[in-house]
Formats: structure tokens, C-alpha cells, sequence
């Protein structure tokens, strides 16, 4: 009996390991796209369903990191950075100070943890990455990136949601010498090191293209978009990419061997090809009305959409020619995703809007007022099973969008 019950946890602990899920900012592939069906495409009278909140969470714009039946969520108490752990009906099973976290100028957490093989990493303000074990949030290993890796702050504290790809994971010190550097993921250890463009890091998380010879990863830093060999750290190509305010937050978006990039302070839009197997990049067009500053855009078809941040209208861009298409100032600014063919639109109006993509006008198919949380509303809201979760500062709800 004893060999039998062996030979069963030889087979399913393989099978359970298989199961394991991961989850990353804005999504599987970083474009705000959630692969949800079966959504509504109207919302009820007066607003979605409230499911569950939680009230308490302390300042922050982290969004929900969602794995292998629970959330993650972050919250700044005092001084510290605080780790929420719920299940998915809302009950709170853990929190745990984790380290420090800022708060000077718009205090609060900014990284959102990614769930990635069993661990927890969690990027803090002040430049500390920490890695903890999924099942018991002990601490497996933690790097000041900025004191180990000659990094250097910037004015609102790091704001970069961890990328990871195979054992390695990146992140921007933005020193002189190790401005973007590969870690790896389960100790910590320096695989590579790149000086880049030698300028520090700029609020923006990664994007990684596959399909081409070599892995490309793809981020912006104070006054460029630039790209590198996710391999070895061989800087491929750079652009420029001037904001007033050396801001630029969005996260690339790849399609169609084309990359997109936004920013604000009347910095606008732009779009590259990738030639020479990803190893250069063409400067297709550049549109200086869509400025978004830290809030998204979502492509469908042949145009993007977003919203404006000095310019704050909602737009759509023509991807072809790079033209406005149509804009309004009905939204204002706003953080955007998408799922089921649908817009999700978080206004900083406090307004969450559910809209049909159409690019000759502004098509609003419903609409609610977000009345929970505290402070600004600019975090991106994420679909899991037909919930959306949304944060506003010391809130987290969630609500029903699938029939």
C-alpha cells in the first residue's frame, strides 16, 4: 500500500507542478488585451455588480496579480510595504510587511507583483527587488538594486513592473553601468549587465517579442525607446523619445512586426517597424496630439485608442498613417484595457466606462461612478474569469462582467 500511495504522488506532482499559473502586469503579453469571452456587452442599470471590496489597503495604483486561485495586491502602511493575500470571494488570508516603500511625493505602492513558478516578486519604490515563496511568503532572496547596481531614483521612485522570461529576470537600475540588467529569478544572481543609453529608468515596464533569430526586450527609459538582446544584453537599437517631463511609463506594445509607443507631456505617439530580424528599427510615424501619460492604449484592428494626458481627450489613432482620427473630451484621461471585443475605460473623472471600439466616434455602451477608495484613480482594472478587479487607492473591488 505504502509503494502505491508513493507511485500516485509521483504522477500527480508533475501534473500539479503543469498546473501552476503565472501572472504579469497588464496581462499575458503586456498589451492590455485580457482573452476573456462570454462578457456582457451591456451592463446592467445603474452599474456592474459589487461581488466583493476591501477596504484598507493603505495608499497605492498596484493592480491585482491574480495565480493559482489567489490575489495579490500590495499597500503602503507608514513607512512599510504591505503584501494583501485574498482568496478570489474576497477573504483577506494574509498580510505581511514585506519591506519599505515610498512615501514622498504621491505616496504609494507602484509595482505590481508578478506570480511567475511558484514565487512572488515584488519591486519596491526605493529600488529593492524581493523575491518570496508563493506558498509561504518567506523571503527567498532581495537586492537593492540601487545601492548593489550604482542605480539611481527618480523623482516619483521606481515604478517598473518586473518582466520575466525563462530563468531570467529584468529590471532597470538605470546606473551608468548597469542600466538594464538580467537576474536570475530564483537567487538573485547578476546573468548580464547593459549600459544602454546610460539614462535612468523612466516608470516603464518591459515588453519581450518573440518569432524573430534572438529574444527581443523592449523599454523606455528618460528620453528614449530602446531595445536589447533579452539573451546576452546587446543593445540592438534606440530612438528618441522626448517628453517634457522625462516621463515614459507605457509599456511598449508589439503587433505585426510593429511596435507602439506613447507618452505624456505633449511627448505623443509613435510607431516603428522592425527590420533586420529585430535588430533595427524604422521610425514609421509620429503623432504628437495622443500623449498618454501613464494610462495605456489598446490596439483593435487598424487603430489605437487611448487617451491624451497635457492633450486630454480620448483618441483614435489611424495605425496606418499615424492621423487622428477622432477625439473628444467626453472621458478625459483615462487608463484603458480590453476583453471580448470590448473597451474597459477607467476615467480619472472617477467614471468606469464599458465602450464599443469604433473609430469614427465614441461609442459609450454603459457606464457607473467608481464611489469606493481614496486618492487618484489611475489604476489599470484586470479581467479573470469573468470578474473585473479595480483598485482606487486604499480600495479594492470587484465586480461581475460575465452573464
Amino acid at each position: 500500500m505504502k509503494n502505491y500511495f508513493v507511485f500516485i504522488i509521483a504522477i500527480l506532482f508533475p501534473m500539479m507542478l503543469v498546473a501552476q499559473t503565472n501572472s504579469q502586469w497588464r496581462g499575458e503579453n503586456r498589451d492590455g488585451v485580457y482573452n476573456e469571452t462570454g462578457l456582457m456587452k451591456v451592463w446592467p442599470e445603474g452599474g456592474l455588480e459589487l461581488l466583493w471590496s476591501y477596504e484598507g489597503l493603505g495608499e497605492g495604483w498596484t493592480s491585482a496579480a491574480i495565480a493559482n486561485g489567489k490575489l495579490y495586491i500590495t499597500g503602503l502602511d507608514d513607512d512599510n510595504l504591505d503584501l494583501f493575500v485574498f482568496d478570489l470571494n474576497g477573504r483577506l488570508l494574509t498580510k505581511k510587511t514585506v519591506g519599505k516603500e515610498w512615501n514622498g511625493d504621491y505616496p504609494g505602492t507602484r509595482c505590481t507583483v508578478n506570480v511567475n513558478d511558484g514565487k512572488l516578486y515584488i519591486y519596491n519604490s526605493l529600488g529593492t527587488l524581493i523575491c518570496l515563496d508563493e506558498a509561504t511568503l518567506n523571503e527567498v532572496w532581495k537586492k537593492d538594486v540601487i545601492t548593489e547596481l550604482g542605480g539611481r531614483n527618480i523623482r516619483w521612485g521606481m515604478t517598473e513592473s518586473p518582466l520575466i522570461l525563462g530563468d531570467k529576470i529584468f529590471i532597470t537600475p538605470g546606473g551608468e553601468t548597469h542600466n538594464l540588467v538580467a537576474l536570475n529569478k530564483n537567487t538573485g544572481a547578476l546573468i548580464w549587465s547593459s549600459v544602454g543609453m546610460g539614462q535612468v529608468s523612466s516608470y516603464c515596464s518591459p515588453q519581450y517579442i518573440s518569432g524573430y533569430s534572438i529574444p527581443i526586450l523592449v523599454t523606455c527609459t528618460r528620453q528614449e525607446i530602446i531595445a536589447f538582446n533579452a539573451d546576452t544584453g546587446e543593445m540592438l537599437w534606440s530612438h528618441p523619445q522626448p517628453s517634457a517631463n522625462t516621463i515614459n511609463p507605457n509599456t511598449p506594445m508589439y503587433f505585426d512586426g510593429m511596435i507602439f509607443s506613447t507618452t505624456g507631456y505633449n511627448g505623443g505617439s509613435w510607431l516603428y517597424r522592425l527590420t533586420n530580424d529585430g535588430r533595427a528599427a524604422e521610425l514609421l510615424w509620429h503623432n504628437a496630439e495622443m500623449d498618454n501619460e501613464k494610462g495605456g492604449a489598446i490596439r483593435v484592428g487598424d487603430y489605437i485608442y487611448g487617451s491624451g494626458h497635457r492633450n486630454n481627450n480620448w483618441f483614435v489613432l489611424d495605425l496606418k498613417t499615424g492621423e487622428t482620427k477622432f477625439k473628444t473630451l467626453e472621458i478625459g484621461r483615462a487608463t484603458v484595457i480590453a476583453a471580448d471585443g470590448m473597451l474597459y475605460v477607467y476615467s480619472e473623472r472617477g467614471n468606469m466606462y464599458l465602450v464599443k471600439p469604433n473609430p469614427d466616434e465614441l461609442e459609450i455602451v454603459s457606464s457607473f461612478e467608481i464611489t469606493l477608495g481614496t486618492s487618484q484613480q489611475w489604476t489599470h482594472p484586470v479581467i479573470h474569469q469573468g470578474v473585473m478587479y479595480l483598485r482606487r487607492g486604499d480600495a479594492l473591488m470587484a465586480y461581475r462582467v460575465k452573464n
